[in-house]
């Protein structure tokens, strides 16, 4: 009678414990599935960048940067015409209207132009100078600074031959946003993060730039009209 018991007793603690594990697998399969459902997508979780209108940036479309300060914070974004490619630099004076570019993000499932997203800035306004005028970074002869923003990039094919084309827009405070060079995702080897600051260069001006040195450059973004500025 002792050994039917037992043997009883043992058949019923091994049931329990099948009808246990089931319900903690079950449960965990529950939690698992609501916790994929609760995690938003990469894209609708990235913020879109907003023009001064408080419009999505949208890929293609024409913009002028303009700094967040006015004054003797200086104008609007544009390029230098004296050499060949040409530096980006900005305006001493924000009477000056900037030269349009169009952004151009590395994935192209998506026109809305995203923060913390890689993407190349283009002029859109092609000059005499027959070099591109995708923006890229050039390392710089300048002690002061580690590398200057200039023309002359390839634009798309995202990977470590182009790392140097690809910028980032970045928030920066409730209004402003600031321009970053980090292509961690484009190549991660590089190891190179700085935000783009602004450079005085004597013969050339306010050069965009990075070192360690500078304070971020804060910008807004101003949609283009009809008509647009050259240089």
């Amino acid at each position: 009678m002792a050994l039917f018991f037992i043997s009883k007793n043992r058949e019923y603690s091994q049931k329990h414990q099948i009808t246990m594990k089931s319900t903690l697998l079950a449960w965990f399969s529950f939690l698992l599935f609501a916790f994929v459902l609760s995690v938003p997508s990469i894209e609708a979780s990235t913020e879109p960048v907003l023009d001064i209108q408080g419009e999505e940036l949208k890929a293609g479309t024409e913009y002028i940067i303009s700094s967040i300060f006015w004054g003797a914070g200086g104008g609007d974004v544009s390029a230098t015409n004296k050499t060949c490619p040409d530096d980006v630099i900005q305006y001493s004076l924000d009477l000056l209207q900037g030269l349009p570019v169009t952004f151009s993000p590395a994935s192209s499932e998506d026109d809305v132009i995203r923060v913390s997203t890689d993407l190349n800035i283009k002029f859109s306004i092609k000059k005499a100078c027959d070099r591109s005028s995708v923006w890229k970074i050039q390392k710089s002869s300048n002690s002061e600074v580690q590398w200057l923003v200039t023309t002359g990039g390839e634009e798309g094919n995202p990977g470590c031959d182009t790392f140097t084309n690809w910028f980032k827009i970045e928030k920066a405070g409730v209004l402003g946003y600031k321009l970053v060079y980090c292509p961690e995702d484009i190549c991660p080897s590089v190891g190179l993060c700085r935000d783009v600051g602004i450079y005085f260069e004597s013969n050339i001006g306010r050069i965009l730039s990075l070192s360690d040195k500078l304070s971020p450059f804060l910008v807004l973004f101003k949609k283009v009209g009809p008509l647009s500025s050259s240089i």
